[in-house]
């Protein structure tokens, strides 16, 4: 069953055009949104949500159209954007308020993500680390049962330590197969240690949304030297000269047998990369 399907999705700007972006979301896994700063993952998140208004296209979640079931639907989602609160309100005056929205808070796990978490609801948000203020958001979340959790960038400007331990929260909140989480960020890192999935938007379109196994096998990276360039270029994504030849990135599917050159496992970086270098979206 997919938890989330956006079908077409559009957005026009003036200077931006969000364009027929799909995918969709299996329950119980977790996909990580992946593309340069100014891509379209805000836009796609926001459009989705209905918190701007979209173009075209469909979003159907838990099997439920956008549109047609809102307020519905919205009940059991998490949408985490960064600097979400208040900052100078405290944890306990922030759930007062939350809980009226949801008639299905759950206080009893609300308490035990805050022991868990080490969250004190005398403190203010801007008291807290941007760690701890994402932990307060999963906190809020799961106290109300949400099934989908989209998070804007959440791991931007946190240190390794505490990305680590969000990626743990992350991974431990799926294994009973029954939420799934959607994040956007450009730290692909992240991604390789704990996504299912990955979709990559540019200039506003998907270009692959994949389990992350099958993206990875879709791609090579591939070297040699000068002279051998011209045998493989017309073939390549994009391609970087240095002083020891060339570095590229290819599909895999393209790939043909080539004693002058050496094949590689490229990672997300690389393929982000790589289409950057490239300028366009196939």
């Amino acid at each position: 069953m997919n938890i989330l399907e956006v079908r077409n999705l559009r957005k026009e700007y003036p200077k931006f055009i969000l364009n027929d972006v799909s995918f969709v979301i299996p329950k119980g896994y977790i996909m990580g949104f992946i593309g340069e700063n100014g891509a379209g993952k805000t836009t796609t998140l926001k459009a989705m949500l209905n918190v701007i208004s979209k173009d075209g296209g469909t979003v159907d979640i838990f099997g439920k159209n956008m549109d047609e079931n809102e307020i519905e639907i919205k009940k059991d989602i998490a949408f985490m954007p960064g600097n979400a609160f208040y900052p100078k309100r405290k944890i306990k005056d922030i759930t007062r308020v939350f809980r009226r929205f949801y008639s299905n808070f759950d206080e009893e796990i609300y308490q035990e993500y805050l022991k868990k978490f080490n969250l004190d609801q005398d403190k203010k948000i801007d008291e807290l680390s941007q760690g701890m203020s994402l932990k307060y958001s999963i906190a809020l979340a799961l106290s109300h049962h949400a099934k989908l959790i989209i998070l804007d960038e959440p791991t931007s400007g946190l240190d390794p330590v505490a990305r680590d331990s969000l990626l743990e929260i992350f991974q431990s909140i799926i294994e009973e197969g029954e939420i799934s989480i959607l994040f956007s960020t450009h730290i692909t890192t992240d991604l390789e240690k704990c996504a299912d999935y990955i979709t990559f938007i540019q200039n506003g379109e998907i270009i692959e949304s994949l389990s992350k196994e099958d993206l990875i096998a879709k791609y090579r990276l591939v070297n040699g030297s000068l002279g051998s360039l011209s045998s493989i270029e017309t073939d390549l994504i994009s391609f970087k000269k240095n002083a020891f030849g060339f570095t590229g990135l290819i599909k895999t599917d393209q790939l043909k047998e080539n004693d002058k050159i050496k094949i590689g496992i490229p990672s997300l970086d690389d393929i982000m990369i790589y289409y950057a270098e490239r300028g366009v979206a196939l």
